[in-house]
């Protein structure tokens, strides 16, 4: 078969390299989307203050922590005080009167756990794609299906359609970073849309699982239970409560995430070219 007839030669990028664009992508995108969620936090706690064993969700745009008031007083991050007007208000003061830093509160233990699990489950879909290619083919449509399931559910395969579709549509042969952008941002928008229910109802039990060991009492309740109660007293939008603010807080994160990690993947491949040619 003629070598000219396979399309052009595809450069690999190493697991460790894999890591390294995976590791650089989650950074970026907990530096980036962590202050959103702070000043959320802290606008939140400023209307309806956050008594001790309260719960909240706190988020650095990779993983979702449930968090529970241990502090009676000022001295936790999230109950420091301030009359913000709203969000850009919060955004200056916080600066202004706490300093910079304090945007990033509560970000180093959360970046102990969401960096590895990021990077894992990056370099993961990578190596399985890799592998089911080389078993099913370059152009089976189920790869991403399958790889993604093992590793994160669905997200990757609209990630991946999409992606051919913005190429198809730009008559390109690879996608650019605006291509890897987009289509992050729309993959992360339909996913968190269609997982909201089952993250409404996670973080229910999530609270009431703390609330019941903190009275030593043991009520196991299933997710179906807890699905029918929220859609029986606020219908069945109570299963996307919150839907604005997680696709303001997911879609950036989703975009920055994997167009960083295709761009640090980019520039090893361009690396590992050089390499070869010398």
């Amino acid at each position: 078969m003629d070598p000219e007839s396979e399309g052009p030669q595809i450069i690999k990028v190493t697991p460790l390299q894999q890591m390294l664009a995976s590791c650089s992508g989650a950074i970026l995108t907990s530096l980036m989307v962590t202050p959103l969620d702070v000043v959320k936090i802290r606008l939140q706690a400023q209307n309806n203050p956050f008594s001790k064993g309260k719960c909240f969700v706190y988020s650095n745009g990779l993983m979702d922590h449930l968090c529970v008031c241990e502090e009676e007083g000022n001295k936790a991050w999230y109950k420091k005080p301030g009359r913000f007007q709203g969000t850009l208000d919060a955004f200056l003061k916080i600066v202004r009167n706490e300093g910079i830093k304090s945007l990033w509160s509560g970000l180093p233990p959360t970046l102990v756990m969401a960096v590895p699990a990021t990077v894992i489950y990056f370099t993961c879909y990578d190596q399985l794609s890799a592998l089911l290619r080389s078993k099913l083919g370059e152009n089976e449509s189920r790869i991403p299906i399958i790889a993604g399931t093992i590793a994160r559910s669905m997200y990757w395969y609209n990630y991946e359609v999409l992606k051919k579709w913005f190429c198809a549509k730009s008559g390109l042969y690879e996608p650019t970073f605006m291509i890897n952008f987009t289509s992050g941002a729309l993959s992360g928008s339909f996913a968190a849309v269609a997982t909201l229910p089952f993250d409404v109802v996670k973080t229910q039990k999530q609270t009431q699982l703390w609330i019941y060991e903190s009275n030593k009492i043991s009520l196991p309740i299933s997710t179906w239970t807890i699905m029918k109660n929220i859609v029986a007293k606020n219908g069945f939008a109570g299963l996307f409560t919150g839907l604005i603010p997680r696709l303001i807080k997911i879609a950036p994160a989703c975009a920055i995430m994997i167009s960083t990690y295709e761009f640090g993947k980019t520039f090893f491949q361009k690396q590992n070219a050089r390499r070869q040619q010398c």
